[in-house]
């Protein structure tokens, strides 16, 4: 019998985390790989390392720190991942997607989200960001979805919506900031894959003719805990790489970092400027 997350384990970790933090965050974020640096814009920070938390699951992939930022950002008192787990790594998925539980029950209600990902669409080329509009859950539909197990009655029911996983007014809201800062703001479709081997030629030609216009190995899970639990979500995908459809390109980890700073100020804005207007 496999062993799920259970209440007590995630409030376990709320207590603790609440105690070290004297503000009350209404926003959390998770950082992706090389994103980091947005963490470093944040006023007063208390941080935290993942490691000082009981049963927090520990980044072990370089480019994400491995610790909490709580303090202020734009006049909103915010909680910052910087990094994240990865089912990759070798955690259940209902345990990488944790953070958000413990996100929901310090009483957050907006969830930014952003990763790393892969340019599926040829038109995207790498250092730009994309809007996400909506996920394809993969490794979900597959099997290993974060809900599975006993349900979790005190976040959400057995069978939530996904019909608008992203919310629509922070869409709109992302648009408008990417337009008065005058930088391109790409729009599409993530799909979150289990990792931790890059695609196949065959495999970014499947997702694109499916509708796919970025990939990554994250993100669609802890939407789906998210939503499950009644957050906020605007997703943002910083694009790392051009789409290798034609397998005339390779793939590696340092590029996707390498990216990140060009990513990353352009992430800042966007991410700052919709603090602004919420």
């Amino acid at each position: 019998m496999d062993k799920f997350l259970t209440l007590k384990e995630i409030d376990q970790i709320t207590d603790e985390v609440r105690s070290r933090i004297s503000k009350k965050p209404r926003i959390g974020m998770i950082l992706g790989s090389g994103l980091g640096p947005l963490a470093d814009n944040v006023e007063d920070p208390v941080t935290i390392p993942y490691g000082e938390l009981p049963n927090w699951p520990v980044s072990t992939v370089i480019g994400h720190e491995g610790r909490l930022v709580i303090g202020e950002l734009e006049g909103q008192d915010v909680l910052v991942m910087q990094g994240r787990t990865h089912y990759y790594e070798g955690h259940s998925m209902d345990r990488v997607a944790m953070p958000v539980r413990v996100m929901q029950r310090l009483g957050i209600e907006f969830f930014f989200v952003t990763n790393a990902a892969g340019a599926v669409n040829p038109d995207f080329e790498p250092g730009g960001l994309m809007l996400i509009t909506d996920h394809l859950n993969f490794v979900g539909m597959a099997g290993a979805n974060p809900l599975r197990g006993p349900n979790l009655d005190e976040f959400g029911p057995r069978f939530p919506d996904m019909s608008q996983a992203y919310d629509l007014e922070l869409i709109d809201i992302a648009r408008k900031v990417a337009a008065e800062n005058d930088f391109r703001l790409n729009e599409g479709v993530y799909v979150g894959l289990a990792g931790p081997s890059f695609e196949t030629p065959a495999d970014l030609r499947f997702l694109r003719a499916v509708g796919v216009d970025a990939v990554g190995m994250s993100t669609v899970h802890e939407v789906t805990v998210a939503r499950h639990g009644g957050m906020r979500v605007l997703g943002v995908s910083g694009i790392s790489n051009k789409a290798n459809l034609d397998g005339s390109t390779i793939t590696t980890h340092e590029e996707v970092l390498e990216a990140g700073q060009v990513i990353v100020p352009k992430m800042v804005s966007l991410m700052r400027g919709v603090l602004r207007k919420i």
